[in-house]
């Protein structure tokens, strides 16, 4: 009996003996951790305060450009911009302290509430005036009240 030994085997054979392996599983591109999920929920949330707060902003500046908008259809009337005027700041602020103002006090709250000194002059004069006589258009009083009732700061309300 001849002891054969058996062949050796060289790297190839090995080789071809090696299993394939399988695929990985694929990656989930979920986040893996909590971090992420509380990220996404509080930039859900501020989103949403965002949302709401420029939608209540919007509507609660409706009156500025109903305003804006009769102001743009108005002839260069005075008295129609005095008009426009005492409607927008009766809407803006509270009837106790805007009804009752006529002439200089009229003037000076414009001019508080606008934060600057939209209405001295010709301008100013020709407001005081227009509800009780016809007067001339101011060359500048239309821009003046479209620039009051874009500027004003409006109270705090509700």
């Amino acid at each position: 009996m001849t002891d054969t030994a058996p062949d050796p085997l060289n790297l190839v054979d090995l080789l071809d003996r090696l299993v394939e392996p399988g695929d990985p599983p694929p990656v989930s591109m979920a986040p893996q951790t909590w971090g992420w999920t509380a990220l996404a929920a509080l930039l859900a949330i501020a989103a949403i305060i965002l949302t709401v707060h420029l939608v209540r902003q919007y509507r609660a500046n409706a009156y500025r450009r109903e305003a804006l908008a009769e102001l743009r259809r108005s002839p260069e009337d005075p008295a129609a911009i005095a008009r426009i005027l005492r409607r927008t700041a009766l809407a803006a602020y509270p009837r106790r302290d805007v009804a009752g103002l006529t002439g200089e006090r009229w003037l000076a709250f414009l001019n508080r509430a606008g934060g600057a000194s939209h209405f001295e002059g010709e301008s100013g004069r020709n407001l005081i005036r227009a509800p009780y006589r016809d007067t001339s258009p101011g060359s500048d009083m239309k821009a003046c009240a479209e620039q009051w009732i874009r500027s004003h700061r409006r109270e705090a309300g509700p």
